[in-house]
């Protein structure tokens, strides 16, 4: 049976696997990720030193603020394009891959790499589109990320999309058809990220996946999966990269502008490389991202914050009493409990407030992957760190598809090491 992925907005797709190269030097993690550790960065330069590697091919966000980064875009693209004159790369055409990643904690994570169409994906608030974003879209961070996208001639996807699939239909059965797939990859990546293979389906299995995903799709079986009535399919939330996939988005706009409408449906930009997860994976948890105010006065906004919700206090209270915000800081540490009708999340009220007081106080906002690093980033005088509660991964879909967008970094699927490492690439001019 032939594959059919026609009326669905995940399918195969052109691959470049890069060759003539060490996998280990090549991959490396999310751009997003140890912003608030340069040292990070630093060791990876040092590791990768000359050989051919993503990390020429991907700007850190902790440089796109730095005085050379329009400098450091073009550089980007230079070496995109020199790589692929020079054949560093082996297309794949009309592929899907199957990829198992064991994390540093032992635990596989199953994955499918093959691209998202952006017609079918919207981020903007009470999207009922069939891949939706998870978390609010902050729209000034989206122009830095169209400038290094805008001009590339090739994308790295770090963006995961997650299926709510318990009966795991669409990946799992692939685990023990390996030995029938060609076998791409096998090595270990760097910095605690573990280990990485990656298969290449063929068409029996292309097939299989096709019509699992078909079947989540149907309408029927959508509504009554979550108790609704004639709601629009909900087939893929954005995991991680909900900046990233609405950069490809802009940047597939901007060219649906310069081009005539019957053009649109053939342009490279209308698809973006991803990886497919199943949120039910047992790998995957999902933890919280702290926040932390760099450059402030701790005890002000804390009792900025007191005085922005009438009825808070410091102090714990039950579950009851309302919500509670957990702070350490150089002089201590404690909790504020804010009233319920603040917000349905800790994080709601906390994003909020803090994007109004950093407007007209000193201090700047990081999100950091890790209570100790929040910690360690606390204890130093004028840091303030606000330590946030793990969201149930189960929560996810339910709470996209009836009160939508959750605020921006509520959740991390697992720590900054776990992250999607690039390796696969795709032509998107």
């Amino acid at each position: 049976m032939k594959a059919d992925f026609t009326n669905l907005p995940f399918r195969p797709a052109d691959i470049l696997l890069p060759q003539g190269c060490d996998y280990d030097k090549w991959a490396v993690v999310a751009c997003d990720q140890y912003t608030s550790q340069p040292e990070y960065w630093q060791r990876v330069e040092e590791r990768v030193g000359r050989a051919p590697s993503a990390l020429r091919l991907i700007l850190p966000e902790s440089s796109l603020d730095g005085p050379q980064v329009e400098m450091d875009i073009m550089d980007i693209n230079a070496t995109m394009a020199r790589y692929v004159r020079e054949g560093r790369f082996k297309t794949l055409p009309g592929a899907l891959i199957y990829v198992e990643r064991t994390l540093d904690n032992g635990k596989v994570r199953r994955g499918l790499v093959g691209m998202a169409d952006l017609k079918d994906y919207d981020y903007e608030p009470g999207s009922d589109a069939l891949i939706r974003a998870t978390e609010g879209v902050v729209m000034p961070r989206i122009p830095p990320r169209v400038a290094v996208r805008k001009n590339a001639p090739i994308e790295l996807p770090h963006a995961m999309l997650l299926t709510d699939d318990p009966g795991r239909t669409v990946i799992e059965p692939l685990a023990a058809q390996t030995a029938s797939m060609e076998l791409l990859y096998d090595f270990d990546l760097m910095e605690r990220g573990g280990h990485l293979k990656g298969w290449r389906l063929g068409e029996a299995q292309l097939a299989q996946v096709a019509g699992a995903l078909s079947a989540l799709a149907q309408p029927a079986a959508f509504n009554a999966r979550y108790g609704t009535e004639r709601q629009p399919v909900m087939l893929f939330a954005v995991g991680d990269g909900n900046h990233s996939l609405a950069t490809a988005k802009e940047c597939y706009e901007r060219q649906k502008r310069l081009n005539p409408p019957e053009k649109w449906d053939s342009l490279p930009a209308r698809f973006t490389l991803c990886e497919l997860v199943n949120l039910h994976d047992d790998s995957l948890g999902f933890e919280p991202i702290h926040r932390v105010v760099f450059h402030t006065e701790p005890d002000a906004l804390l009792d900025a914050l007191i005085r922005a919700f009438p009825g808070a206090r410091r102090g714990a209270g039950s579950v009851e009493d309302g919500l509670s915000l957990r702070y350490v800081s150089a002089g201590g540490e404690g909790v504020i409990t804010l009233p319920r009708s603040a917000a349905q999340l800790p994080v709601g009220a906390l994003q909020g407030f803090l994007d109004d007081y950093l407007m007209s106080h000193k201090g700047r906002v990081d999100y950091i992957h890790g209570e100790a690093v929040a910690r360690e980033f606390a204890a130093r005088p004028g840091n303030l760190a606000f330590l946030l509660p793990p969201m149930d991964k189960r929560e996810l879909f339910p709470t996209v598809i009836h009160e939508g967008a959750l605020p921006r970094k509520t959740f991390s699927m697992g720590e900054p090491h776990d992250k999607r490492f690039y390796l696969e690439a795709r032509k998107i001019r």
